[in-house]
């Protein structure tokens, strides 16, 4: 198939350091490809690929100049709808952007949402826009807009290879993501204090959670069990969580998916996870994790992590995460999407959208 990824341009394909979206990109781009399929990625100037580079900028906006992000976001949709008639299919991970354009074009596609939707007004957007097929990441990520244009779910996937098998002999537990209120990151050191574990904190600050990590976490940071790395890349990842003894996934929020538990399966380390989002979906409790609701039940948990198989969990990881079945997903609903838009194209009637934005708007 010739197929067009669209990704986001805030990070390169693959990220630098931090980006769970990318890295998703890239990793479905590089295995397409592999596979023999013609794609044309559309991404920052200087993201890496052996697909077609189609890019706006020279450098993602994360590390270049502080403009506007749209100004880049609607050159990219230009580009993409100057070459639509070239591609099988598009397949756009830049949210909602693109919508108005999918529905006029007269070209198939799908999106894959890769954030939370339970912010105020996405109801209103998504009900106008209920034809536009859609993609999730965990059939949690989906509870705020049920009625949306579902087309699929397909959960992330890593390269077999990206990770080995860890012996966890590090002997310390582990906490890999961004410091935000919603991760938690206070709960996890609370957990490795009364659990008489170590703690390894790779994590990024993000400029928006400054002042939070400056007010209500900097001071935890202190304390003699804790180790703060900072924000780690890809080549240290697979060391960090294999020599764990357990990852902490203390989330406070409806996490979509969450990477870092497949990182962490995929190195043979467990995780204790909170139970919120996605997570019920990737960890199977009592077999690759503990899944918890409380501080006192995550210490519980963490002392009995070694009643879980490493192996299992890197088993587990390959079966249902990698990848390969990842690809293989998201090729089914390209096929099913191009074979339904082939059956019920139809021009658009611009005055009836009009008033069904309207009628939306003034009911909801």
């Amino acid at each position: 198939m010739k197929i067009a990824q669209v990704s986001p341009l805030y990070e390169s394909v693959p990220p630098k350091l931090y980006g769970g979206t990318e890295r998703v990109v890239s990793y479905l781009t590089e295995e397409l490809v592999k596979q023999g399929h013609d794609v044309t990625l559309f991404a920052s100037g200087d993201s890496r690929t052996r697909a077609n580079l189609i890019s706006t900028v020279p450098q993602a906006l994360r590390l270049g100049d502080k403009l506007d992000p749209n100004v880049f976001n609607v050159i990219q949709l230009q580009q993409v709808i100057e070459m639509a008639h070239e591609f099988d299919i598009i397949h756009f991970h830049t949210d909602y952007l693109h919508f108005p354009s999918t529905t006029l074009g007269g070209w198939p596609s799908v999106t894959t949402l890769h954030g939370r939707l339970d912010i105020r007004g996405l109801d209103i957007l998504y009900r106008h826009f209920s034809d536009i097929p859609l993609v999730s990441i965990s059939y949690s990520q989906r509870r705020p807009l049920a009625h949306a244009g579902w087309v699929g779910n397909v959960y992330h996937g890593l390269p077999e290879d990206l990770y080995k098998l860890g012996s966890g002999r590090g002997g310390y537990a582990a906490f890999l993501g961004r410091i935000s209120p919603e991760k938690r990151v206070d709960r996890a050191i609370e957990i490795a204090r009364r659990a008489g574990l170590p703690l390894r904190v790779a994590a990024k600050i993000d400029d928006a959670d400054r002042e939070y990590y400056e007010r209500e976490i900097k001071h935890l940071m202190g304390q003699p069990h804790v180790e703060f790395i900072g924000e780690i890349g890809e080549d240290s990842k697979g060391e960090f969580l294999g020599n764990a003894v357990v990852t902490l996934f203390p989330i406070d929020w409806p996490e979509p998916f969450g990477m870092v538990m497949i990182e962490s399966l995929a190195c043979g380390t467990p995780v204790v996870a909170f139970d919120n989002g996605s997570v019920p979906e990737v960890l199977s409790d009592g077999e690759t994790g503990y899944i918890v609701n409380s501080l006192d039940e995550a210490v519980v948990a963490v002392k009995n992590i070694d009643k879980l198989s490493r192996m299992h969990c890197r088993e587990v990881f390959i079966e249902r995460f990698s990848v390969k079945r990842m690809v293989e997903d998201y090729l089914a609903i390209y096929k099913s999407t191009v074979e339904q838009f082939r059956k019920i194209r139809l021009p658009v009637n611009a005055g009836m959208r009009s008033d069904k934005v309207s009628s939306t708007i003034l009911s909801a």
